[in-house]
């Protein structure tokens, strides 16, 4: 089932006029026919199931048939990525938002290879939020999540102060058992961050100092890349988040 995203305001007595993009993908792309089903989720978290039931010159008419379910998890979490090499942070971005984060910070430390002007900057953010997006889709997520602009290591550090739990995970950390303590201590309704590191690892400095924000956590005996630390980390938050809502 097709998914889009609409603003709340969009729908007016149950009904949804899609133009733009969104409406040349569905009708000349997918060609989708009159009484075909797709899923809309709105800028306020609403959810929908949607039935063509029509075309105007280059918009698509939808009505809603009934209220879809919520898919956001119970715990808002964010991902501080240090900024890897080549195409490894849109594969970051693509699997964070499948795995549920709510907001993606790329982040300049001091070990990082690749080192971006304001141009590429800006570039790469509006690809980065882009990929966001349709992996939002392709995940029936019910909201888009955040790729924030490029954060320094200090500003990250500000950043985290704002959030209930952050995890940092470093090969040098204790042992997976104090792993599982400090995720089974996540609860529904917690912000949780994540801040994994460069290709280079982190600096002396920068694991002190983020070890003052948050706790210093082990992902197993064999080092990881940057990119795939990302994903497990993800996925074992997710994994608590919504063990703890059952």
């Amino acid at each position: 089932m097709q998914q889009i995203f609409i603003r709340q305001e969009d729908i007016i007595d149950n009904r949804i006029r899609v133009i733009g993009e969104d409406a040349n993908h569905l009708g000349k792309v997918l060609r989708m026919k009159a009484g075909e089903k797709l899923r809309v989720s709105t800028d306020t978290e609403k959810n929908y199931l949607c039935e063509v039931s029509g075309f105007k010159a280059d918009a698509v008419e939808l009505t809603i048939l009934e209220e879809a379910d919520n898919t956001e998890p119970s715990v808002s979490m964010t991902l501080y990525q240090a900024i890897p090499k080549g195409d490894r942070m849109e594969t970051v971005i693509e699997k964070a938002v499948e795995l549920g984060i709510s907001r993606i910070i790329p982040v300049e430390m001091k070990f990082c290879v690749v080192k971006l002007d304001d141009r590429k900057k800006a570039n790469r953010l509006q690809r980065w939020q882009k990929i966001a997006e349709t992996a939002a889709r392709q995940s029936k997520r019910s909201k888009v999540p955040e790729v924030g602009p490029v954060m320094t290591f200090r500003e990250v550090l500000l950043d985290m102060e704002g959030q209930d739990l952050n995890l940092v995970p470093y090969e040098n950390a204790l042992g997976m058992r104090y792993t599982k303590e400090v995720l089974e201590s996540i609860e529904p309704g917690m912000s949780v961050a994540m801040l994994v590191g460069p290709e280079g690892g982190f600096a002396p400095e920068e694991i002190e100092a983020a070890g003052d924000k948050g706790k210093i956590i082990s992902l197993g005996k064999r080092i990881l890349r940057t990119d795939t630390a990302a994903i497990m980390m993800a996925g074992l938050v997710m994994m608590q988040s919504e063990y703890a809502e059952d």
